[in-house]
């Protein structure tokens, strides 16, 4: 068995498809279906069952793809120590975004490729709990999450910044005289969120929780500006930080201060104990630049 071997194994896995596994890895169907076939003559053991459209996992194969995921990250960490040391003339950063956090990110990027354009930077949008997982599996250098982590998860953490929530809904009925809302408010009105794999969704939920509040959820979505059209069109009110409402048209919608101890804090998150490339370190630098208050931290 050899690296690239385990390589296509689990891209095949991923993909649940020879087809887009072989478009991923740049290499013919054919080659991928020969290794794969010679990997199980080695193991002596079958690994992947058709089923349908499905590919399932043997009790042999899911051990197999298990540690082909952690081999692969440990190989991967051994090729950036080899490739970037001492220069950046060239490298990847693959950095892990939230997709309301993109907004943000146009001024320390902008900074990091005028200092390094040498550097490609491959930027993942997904919620903070999918970024996280990615980055404790190898699969993203750094990635921007919710803050605070739960406590079992090794990571290094930079905090970068933290803002207050508002409730966005429409400027017009009892929204208008509104100073500030109560949580338990909340209740009488459909909610529009994120999705499940939002850390903001999961802490909303949390506080629900916590006051015996059974919020009535109307849509989720991934998209902040898709759940502001949905306040607009009076679907429900949604709950988003500060800096995403300050984007809004003011003139249509309100942005009214929820009274919570609750706030959206950010921070920049690697793997704890593990080499940190020149690229990423060069990032880091980059964002206590642009965000001051985190350079003490």
């Amino acid at each position: 068995m050899d690296i690239k071997t385990l390589r296509y194994f689990v891209e095949v896995v991923r993909q649940q498809s020879f087809t887009r596994a072989a478009q991923n890895l740049y290499v013919t169907q054919p080659t991928i279906s020969k290794m794969l076939r010679n990997l199980e003559e080695e193991l002596a053991c079958t690994l992947l069952i058709r089923d349908g459209r499905k590919l399932l996992l043997t009790d042999t194969g899911r051990v197999v793809y298990e540690r082909g995921i952690a081999i692969l990250a440990e190989f991967r960490q051994l090729e950036a120590e080899l490739s970037d040391i001492h220069h950046l003339d060239k490298g990847m950063l693959r950095l892990g975004i939230p997709p309301m956090v993109g907004m943000l990110m146009a001024g320390p990027i902008g900074l990091y490729r005028q200092r390094y354009p040498g550097v490609e930077l491959k930027i993942s949008e997904f919620g903070s709990l999918t970024v996280q997982q990615a980055v404790m599996n190898g699969e993203l250098d750094m990635a921007i999450t919710a803050l605070p982590l739960d406590e079992e998860q090794a990571f290094s953490i930079l905090p970068l910044f933290s803002h207050p929530l508002y409730v966005l809904a429409p400027r017009s009925g009892e929204w208008v005289q509104r100073d500030y809302i109560e949580p338990k408010a909340l209740a009488a009105h459909p909610l529009l969120l994120y999705n499940d794999d939002f850390a903001l969704s999961r802490q909303l939920m949390q506080l629900f929780a916590t006051q015996g509040i059974s919020p009535s959820v109307a849509v989720r979505s991934g998209q902040w500006d898709f759940l502001a059209a949905m306040v607009q069109a009076g679907v429900g009110i949604a709950i988003l930080p500060e800096p995403v409402c300050r984007k809004l048209d003011k003139t249509i919608l309100r942005w009214i201060p929820l009274r919570s101890p609750l706030r959206w804090e950010l921070g920049m998150i690697w793997r704890e104990s593990v080499y940190l490339s020149h690229s990423a370190q060069a990032w880091l630098r980059c964002c206590k630049e642009f965000w001051p208050a985190s350079a003490g931290q």
